[in-house]
């Protein structure tokens, strides 16, 4: 099994070691790859697109043809697991001109809607499908504003929605690769080939 991490930007290690320890957890084999240029992502079996700063982010996926590569790997149903910045750049509308998103998530999300870096905080958070809250790490987190019909919201904080999926695709307002609970990688990257 092989499992791209978007390199581009933002925690690229950890989301890394994250997919290690979730594949191990059930007895896979995987290779996370860190991809910072096209042509890798066609043979990975799911993708994990992680935060840091969502314009940056945007300009280079497009600017190194990887943009087209996430958006077949989503409409081939395979997973993608969007974090922080990357559900912004993931999102049908960023609310911001700057960021020219892959249009595979349909929500609409404020950036930074918790708030600058000093307003960071951290939340046991309540997510449907995990039996116990998940310890979420919020950094200039964004908040999902709209979400379409078929997107299911599994988690919010002050009504906000911070974490949806919709098909192969799980979008999160938060950094999960930050914590040493490697659940949400499990359930986003490993829980859609379960059956493969």
């Amino acid at each position: 099994m092989r499992v791209a991490v978007v390199g581009v930007q933002g925690d690229v290690a950890e989301h890394v070691t994250a997919v290690e320890r979730a594949a191990a957890s059930r007895g896979h084999a995987v290779e996370a790859t860190a991809v910072r240029n096209a042509g890798v992502v066609p043979d990975c079996d799911a993708v994990a697109l992680p935060g840091g700063e969502s314009t940056t982010i945007s300009r280079l996926l497009h600017r190194r043809d990887i943009a087209p590569e996430l958006v077949a790997h989503v409409e081939a149903g395979k997973p993608l697991f969007a974090t922080c910045a990357g559900l912004i750049v993931a999102a049908r509308d960023a609310r911001d001109s700057r960021v020219e998103t892959l249009d595979v998530l349909d929500v609409a999300v404020d950036r930074n809607a918790f708030g600058r870096q000093r307003d960071s905080f951290e939340s046991r958070l309540d997510v449907a499908g995990l039996d116990d809250p998940f310890p979420a790490v919020f950094i200039r987190a964004p908040a999902v504003a709209d979400v379409g019909p078929d997107v299911e919201v599994l988690a919010t904080v002050d009504g906000q929605p911070v974490a949806v999926r919709e098909g192969p695709v799980v979008g999160l307002a938060f950094h999960p690769e930050l914590t040493d609970d490697f659940r949400l990688h499990d359930v986003a990257l490993f829980d859609p080939l379960a059956g493969d």
